[in-house]
């Protein structure tokens, strides 16, 4: 039997009236309870009946953001940029962890025709939104944080290669010139360019790039990053300084550096990119590139509006800063 709204309302343990303010895109249901119901609605596979988004001229306002793990901290902090954008504006987001899945394009494509979804937001990494313009012909679309370079779809994004570099500049200027670099996974254009930006560095600073230096987690969970890290000591030399390209795959590697009885940053210096919250709590706090989370979820939200309002969008490029604490 088809799901219904009492259904929907009875498995999200709110009542009808907050499941029909949703479907309708009204602005004063709180983001959680929201939230809840959207996720209901996906798991009871229930489909809102074509007759119903035309009663009373009431079409549901909403956008759909594509993130790709939002267990992960920084995305998190996107996303609320992101809410917060949007219900400035009356909208909704309908959000997908998509778990870097490429293949549910045609479920997304059906829920963006059940609650006629205005626009995306894409957080998705370079490998899958490569794949998406042939399926979302003539659909408002923005990528944040991640982009394809060269595509015509606009993006809200940092200068990770330049971020890199001074990342790297900076361990220079403390002294040191055995650095290594923690990488994540190269279907990501932040890592690609947090790599070129990280041999640009060295170069400058008339070091030589060596491979061996360079090692790829895979991911960016902590433990990739102690990993990746205790392959680097056991180097002859191993190198006195780090780059991580997250800021959990640093905390790897200072999790690796204290099993190895090293402190930081006496005998190994630690820089990370992002600055989660965590980087400044963890003991000795984190040096690390920060990026303006929250407002490149607020300038997605702009640029998608002003593309659903029929208006061309510039990509933009917003600043990142080098924030030094204790373990660089």
């Amino acid at each position: 039997m088809r799901p219904s709204v009492s259904d929907v309302a009875k498995h999200a343990g709110v009542s009808t009236a907050t499941v029909s303010r949703v479907l309708n895109g009204i602005s004063t249901t709180r983001p959680q309870t929201r939230d809840k119901v959207l996720a209901a609605i996906t798991e009871l596979g229930y489909r809102l009946p074509e007759s119903s988004l035309m009663q009373k001229g009431i079409i549901p306002r909403v956008i759909m953001l594509l993130v790709p793990d939002i267990a992960n901290a920084y995305y998190g902090e996107i996303v609320r940029g992101i809410e917060f954008a949007a219900r400035e504006q009356q909208h909704s987001v309908l959000l997908f962890d998509t778990h870097h899945n490429a293949q549910d394009v045609s479920y997304w494509l059906e829920t963006m025709r059940q609650y006629k979804v205005g626009g995306v937001i894409s957080l998705e990494p370079l490998a899958i939104q490569s794949q998406h313009p042939e399926h979302f012909q003539g659909i408002p679309w923005v990528a944040c944080s991640e982009f394809v370079p060269d595509s015509t779809v606009p993006h809200v994004s940092i200068d990770h290669r330049q971020a890199a570099r001074d990342a790297v500049l900076y361990l220079v200027s403390k002294g040191h010139s055995r650095i290594g670099l923690v990488n994540s996974d190269d279907s990501y254009m932040y890592a690609c360019e947090r790599r070129a930006g990280y041999e640009d560095g060295l170069k400058q600073a008339g070091i030589r790039v060596q491979p061996d230096y360079i090692q790829h987690a895979g991911g960016i969970d902590y433990k990739l990053g102690e990993m990746a890290t205790r392959r680097l000591l056991m180097l002859d030399p191993p190198p006195t300084a780090i780059f991580a390209v997250s800021d959990m795959l640093a905390i790897g590697a200072m999790k690796a550096a204290f099993r190895a009885g090293l402190k930081v940053p006496q005998q190994l210096a630690v820089v990370g990119f992002d600055d989660i919250p965590v980087a400044e709590m963890f003991e000795p706090a984190l040096t690390t590139i920060a990026q303006p989370m929250f407002e490149l979820g607020k300038s997605a939200v702009a640029m998608l509006f002003q593309r659903m309002a029929g208006h061309s969008v510039e990509s933009r490029t917003l600043n990142h800063a080098l924030v030094i604490r204790e373990s660089a």
